[in-house]
């Protein structure tokens, strides 16, 4: 792996295009997914159809070959192995028990006059889920983005993803089955986003989508947010950690690679006080590095997106990653609690040598939906306030309005909103 050092003079410059790992270049797909979008606005699941069959190589023969049966998701799920079957349903209840813990409360108060102010929390009536896929479908996906929208208490959940030659991953779809999803659409990229965010013949309208996906997803959904609410634009995976000498440099190194394997454009970033260790962490990363199945995209990952950095003090390690805000983050140091008040900017935050942050991608029970690309300063992990909105709510009596009316007034006529005013003093 590249090794920095902050002591070396051209550290700035290096660190400045590590800051740029998350930049897409959204410009560059952009006709293209305005044109696919108004095509399924335009033509619905005619588009659909021909999308398909241009992307994922098969054409529907009927609008209903375009849905998943309950009875293929029910059989998909029976014929699980049962240790898989079971694994999937501890993390599924890991998960639920923690989004239940995070669901705000509807809220009421009043004051000495008797009026009334409190907040109403409601969830929105449709969401749609976009999981990526095929083949090599991510269930886990599946799970984190419909626990919370069930918890959250959304009527309705619309999944869409793509079907490769026509074909679907067994295990996501016993995932659709366990969650009691009805309506799963082999349909996927920007196509989905768009049949998601107007409705088609087969696909209704959402209200909300979720989900993570390649540049063309991420842009279709920049593209409909304000017709639909989005949770976030996400681009690769990425890790930080920080360790002190006190770490294990083969669990660092795994670690590190546990990212790299997902995408050539993933990002896995040490920075550590240790110049031993990062001299030792570099050593293990080659190790191990020969024994991963996705070789390749791993290799191509550390090359050019990986780094480990030699601070001259954790302090200044801290300083560094929390500019880098990255989607994970590990801490591993002799006390690792004792740092978290100094972090401020992180999707999700590891603490201690035993873990790793693939513990919180299937079965920790927080959601391993993140902000990437140092957007972790400003959007946090999905959670069930995606699926949620809130009211407010007001109610005065006469003695209550007689108090702050006429101040309300004056400020109405400070703007020259003379009904506005008035409006109050009728009351007074």
């Amino acid at each position: 792996m590249k090794i920095l050092n902050t002591k070396d003079e051209n550290f700035n410059q290096e660190f400045s295009e590590l800051l740029k790992r998350g930049a897409m270049d959204i410009d560059s797909v952009s006709l293209r997914v305005k044109n696919i979008l108004d095509e399924i606005k335009k033509e619905g699941n005619k588009a659909l159809i021909e999308h398909n069959a241009m992307f994922d190589k098969w054409r529907a023969s009927t609008q209903e070959d375009l849905e998943v049966s309950l009875e293929d998701m029910k059989n998909a799920y029976e014929n699980l192995d049962e240790t898989l079957k079971s694994a999937l349903h501890l993390a599924y209840d890991r998960i639920e028990s923690y989004h239940k813990k995070l669901m705000p409360k509807t809220w009421i108060e009043y004051d000495k006059h008797g009026s009334m102010l409190g907040q109403k929390v409601t969830p929105v009536d449709r969401a749609g889920l976009y999981i990526p896929g095929g083949k090599a479908a991510y269930p886990s996906s599946l799970l984190m983005n419909a626990i919370p929208a069930i918890v959250a208490g959304v009527e309705e959940i619309v999944v869409c993803t793509p079907a490769p030659n026509n074909e679907l991953n067994a295990l996501l779809l016993g995932a659709c089955h366990l969650c009691g999803i009805k309506k799963v659409f082999k349909v996927g990229g920007a196509s989905a986003i768009g049949a998601m965010a107007f409705g088609t013949q087969s696909i209704p309208k959402v209200d909300v989508i979720t989900g993570p996906g390649n540049i063309f997803v991420a842009t279709a959904k920049k593209m409909v947010f304000g017709e639909v609410n989005i949770d976030m634009i996400a681009g690769p995976s990425e890790i930080g950690i920080l360790a002190d000498d006190s770490a294990r440099a083969d669990f660092l190194a795994i670690d590190l690679l546990s990212q790299a394997e997902h995408d050539e454009m993933a990002s896995s970033i040490l920075i550590t006080p240790s110049s031993a260790l990062s001299v030792e962490v570099d050593r293990e990363v080659e190790k191990f590095l020969a024994k991963l199945s996705r070789y390749e995209i791993a290799r191509k990952s550390i090359d050019e997106r990986g780094a480990i950095i030699v601070t001259k003090d954790m302090d200044e390690a801290i300083n560094l990653m929390n500019q880098i805000a990255p989607e994970h983050l590990e801490v591993v140091t002799t006390s690792p609690m004792e740092l978290l008040s100094k972090i401020k900017h992180a999707g999700a935050i590891f603490l201690g040598s035993y873990t790793p942050e693939a513990i919180g991608d299937y079965i920790a029970g927080p959601n391993h939906t993140l902000p990437t690309g140092g957007t972790a300063k400003f959007y946090s992990p999905l959670s069930v306030d995606n699926f949620l909105k809130k009211s407010s709510i007001i109610s005065m009596t006469q003695k209550g309005i007689e108090e702050i009316g006429e101040a309300s007034a004056l400020l109405a006529d400070t703007e020259g909103l003379d009904a506005h005013a008035l409006s109050v003093r009728v009351r007074l």
